[in-house]
Parts: C-alpha cells; sequence; structure tokens
C-alpha cells in the first residue's frame, strides 16, 4: 500500500515592535542576560499588563496580508503550564477569539502553484530562554513578554519541500510586510510541524506527530525526511502510532520522543482577566489597511506581465525589494524594459554589492541607466562600450551622455571608414582572412577584434561583420 504524508506547520514569529508585548521594556537581540527585564515581563504578583498597539496593528496587517478575515472582536487567554522558561507558570495568549482567523497563501512549489489554508494567526508573548551550562541551567528573560505572532496552516503540505517552499514565501511575506525581519539566527522565527501519514487518497487524519521548535528551514526539510518514512515503515509493520511530541536531533539525524502529546484541555485556558477584549474601530482597521503591501509573489507576476520579463529576471527583482522599486521607477515608458532589468540585475546590483553602497547612495540620476540603453539601441555606443560607460557613470555621478561626448566615445558606423579600416586589417592577416574563405567561421571573429582594435572600440561591431564578409567573398 502506497503512503502520503500530511503536514501542518505552526510558524512563531516575533513582531518587529520597539517595546515587549505588555511593558515597556526593549524589544530587542543580544542584550545581557536579563538585563530587559521588569516585574511586568518577570510575572510578579500584582502588576497589570498593558497591550502594545503597534503589537496589534502588526497583527491585524498580517491577516490581510494572509487573506484573513478580521473578528470583530478579539481576547486573550491564559495558557497554563509549568516550565521554567515561563516565570508567570502560564503564557498569555490567544484561544477560542484570535485576531485572525481562515485566510490562505498562494506560493510556488515544484513549478507549479499551491494555495494552503490558514487556520489563524493570533497573537501572544513569547517565553524565555533556557541555556545550559556544564554543571547547571540558567533562563535568560529578555525574550518573555516579546510579541509573538503564531500562524497555524491546515495539514495540507504534502512533502517536505512543500513545506519548506511555504516557510519562505510565507517569511517573504512578513518581511516585505514589514511585520517582522523574521532572522532565523536571531530567534525571531520557529517552527512547530504537524505531520501524520495515511494511505494514499484516504481523507482520515493520521496520529499527529509533533516536532517542536524547528528554528531553521533546512532542519524542518531534514526533519520530515526523516519522519514520514519512519511513520510509514511503522504503519507497515502493524505499528499503531499514538500522538505525541517529538524532537529534531540534528547532529543525529534522527528526531526522539519527548512526551505525549497536550490537548487543548491540558493547558486549562481561561479569559486573561487582566486584559480587556480588543474591538477594532472601522476607522483603525482602514488605517492598518493602508499598510497592505503588494506580495512577493503578486508583484512577480505583474513583473512578468506588464513588462514581459523572463521568470527568472522577475524572480531576482522580486527578491530584492530595492532593486525592485528602482527597476519600476527607471522602467517606466522605455520601450526595452528587458534590457533596463539586465543591467540592474548583472551590471548595478554587483557593483553596490562590491561598494556597500545602497541604491539610494548611487551618484548618478534615475535616468542614467534608461540613457545608457538609448544609447546602444541608437547605435551611438557599443555594448562593450557601455560598460566602460556604466563604471564611470557609477564613479562620478556623470550621465552617460555627457560621458561619450566628453571622452569622444560615440560610435563610428559610417560603412566607408570602417571599409578602410577591415581592408587594413585583412591585408596585416592574410592567414586568417584564407582560413574564412576555406569555411574557418571563427576566422572572422578574430579579424573583427582586430577591427574593433584598430579603432579603439569606437567601430560599430553589426558594420564591422557585414563590411569584412562582404570584402573577404567579393
Amino acid at each position: 500500500m502506497e503512503y502520503e504524508a500530511v503536514i501542518g506547520l505552526e510558524t512563531h514569529v516575533q513582531l518587529k515592535t520597539l517595546s515587549k508585548m505588555w511593558c515597556g521594556c526593549a524589544n530587542e537581540f543580544g542584550a545581557s542576560p536579563n538585563s530587559n527585564v521588569c516585574p511586568v515581563c518577570l510575572g510578579f504578583p500584582g502588576v497589570l499588563p498593558v497591550a502594545n498597539e503597534q503589537a496589534l496593528r502588526l497583527t491585524v496587517l498580517t491577516g490581510l496580508l494572509l487573506n484573513c478575515s478580521i473578528p470583530s472582536r478579539a481576547k486573550f487567554d491564559r495558557k497554563n503550564y509549568f516550565y521554567p522558561d515561563s516565570a508567570k507558570n502560564y503564557q498569555v495568549t490567544q484561544y477560542d477569539q484570535p485576531s485572525t482567523r481562515e485566510g490562505w497563501i498562494d506560493f510556488e512549489s515544484g513549478g507549479r502553484l499551491e494555495t494552503v489554508r490558514i487556520t489563524r494567526a493570533h497573537l501572544e508573548e513569547d517565553v524565555g530562554k533556557n541555556v545550559h551550562f556544564e554543571r547547571c541551567s540558567g533562563v535568560d528573560f529578555n525574550r518573555a513578554g516579546v510579541p509573538l505572532l503564531e500562524i497555524v496552516s491546515e495539514p495540507e503540505i504534502c512533502s517536505a519541500d512543500m513545506a519548506c517552499d511555504y516557510l519562505n514565501a510565507l517569511t517573504d511575506i512578513l518581511v516585505r510586510g514589514g511585520i517582522s525581519d523574521c532572522d532565523m539566527e536571531k530567534g525571531m522565527v520557529r517552527c512547530d510541524v504537524n505531520v501524520s501519514v495515511r494511505p494514499k487518497g484516504s481523507k482520515a487524519l493520521g496520529a499527529k506527530i509533533e516536532i517542536k521548535n524547528m528554528n531553521t528551514f533546512s532542519g524542518v526539510r531534514r526533519a520530515l525526511d526523516y519522519e514520514i518514512p519512519r511513520q510509514i515503515a511503522a504503519v507497515q509493520r502493524g505499528e499503531r502510532l499514538a500522538q505525541e511530541t517529538r524532537r529534531w536531533d540534528d547532529i543525529g539525524g534522527i528526531t526522539e520522543s519527548m512526551r505525549s502529546k497536550e490537548d487543548a484541555h491540558d493547558y486549562r485556558y481561561f479569559p486573561e482577566p487582566d486584559l480587556m477584549p480588543f474591538e477594532p474601530s472601522d476607522s483603525w482597521l482602514a488605517q492598518v489597511r493602508a499598510q497592505v503591501v503588494e506580495l512577493p509573489l503578486a508583484r512577480k507576476r505583474r513583473f512578468m506581465e506588464q513588462f514581459q520579463l523572463p521568470p527568472s529576471d522577475a524572480q531576482a527583482l522580486t527578491d530584492d525589494d530595492a532593486a525592485g522599486n528602482y527597476f519600476q521607477r527607471i522602467v517606466a515608458g522605455h520601450r526595452s524594459p528587458k534590457t533596463i532589468a539586465n543591467w540592474v540585475i548583472n551590471n548595478l546590483k554587483g557593483k553596490l554589492a562590491e561598494s556597500g553602497f545602497s541604491f539610494g547612495e548611487l551618484q548618478f540620476p534615475e535616468v542614467g541607466i534608461p540613457q545608457l540603453v538609448d544609447l546602444v539601441e541608437a547605435g551611438k555606443i557599443s555594448t562593450t562600450m557601455a560598460q566602460e560607460v556604466f563604471l564611470e557613470m557609477f564613479r562620478t555621478g556623470e550621465l552617460p551622455g555627457g560621458i561619450v561626448e566628453r571622452r569622444g566615445l560615440s560610435q563610428v558606423s559610417d560603412a566607408g571608414a570602417i571599409e578602410a579600416l577591415c581592408r587594413q586589417v585583412i591585408e596585416a592577416n592574410p592567414k586568417s582572412a584564407d582560413d574564412f574563405r576555406a569555411g574557418r567561421g571563427a576566422a572572422l571573429n578574430f579579424l573583427k577584434g582586430q577591427v574593433m582594435k584598430l579603432s579603439k572600440g569606437k567601430a560599430n561591431p553589426g558594420v564591422v561583420g557585414d563590411v569584412l564578409e562582404r570584402l573577404l567573398n567579393g
């Protein structure tokens, strides 16, 4: 019997706020342990939380980016559990009335457009970080109380590759929308993986196995590549899989059982008594809707349709938001968007990376690259000469037209002048001329190179080729 995997992901994302969820402590990475703490985030008796409005805004904005509905009323709940990293012995989260619900995300995977539904994206607080030493352990509570968004997908992912493509698309949306920097090295994104297996074609779900706290997408891939065959082999042996929580051992390359999987009633959820329900007004929601940006996949499709760019170019300008924005500004109304895209992707991005500058620090005006393209297309300079002009334009900020005029770089297209150069090269290289007449086509390229060298790069290469062939075949 053939089996298939059913995967759902719970992605935890730290929100891009200056302060924590319930207090004024800084939301920053890398501070000295337990330096960004106060009685509120340490759960001292008698303290009262105050919700961070920016976190509420970013949560609703995420819901809009993920096509979710925004309920008129949301509330916070206490999720009770006893772990060292939770000073309060409960986590403030959202249970039955979250801030967003029932959305979806479109993304590309395996050359196809896929859609995975989003169950909810709800707001909660992060917990501290356990730090283990040789003979003892400690807890750093700097992270405790940081606004955390949990984005829960429906179990509609069917492979490790698809899971990673979903996660990459999701984080691209969150970064583009200004929700989070999604820096995994700083712990801003973590993922719980729920996976089960079932006979292919069956609608019933198997026992859900949760793999906790994955902190790299490559780890998610490796864990699923191990766990899916493990479950299939167990079922084929006649074993009955039980719902449980497992951990991923990245060094050993295996998952290991941690505990039986908790159900909702194990956490004894109840409404947070110190926080009022959140009921966004129409005017407040309108302000948030005004912050919705074009999603990466939509931009890629638009670049392909509006500017007839190939998928690779459209993807490159989508992956680099600054490059895409710059391209959009300079390409408006130009007849050769593909050529302009080539200059941005292949020349300008590389030069900026080499120099350490950003697009906002460019010295030449935004008409520079379109003007350079126009000079080449009008036959005034060659593509080789254009590279030289571009480098000087980047260095000095001068427009291409001025550089060409000042340095006398205009391309020579006069057939008579070029014919004189070609005759001189043929006379100086009789063997190459005879080789071409004997059918060796490569000899023509050598002769063209000699003409270009003689003209100091100013001769029009197309005219040179035509004149050479006419003279050699005459």
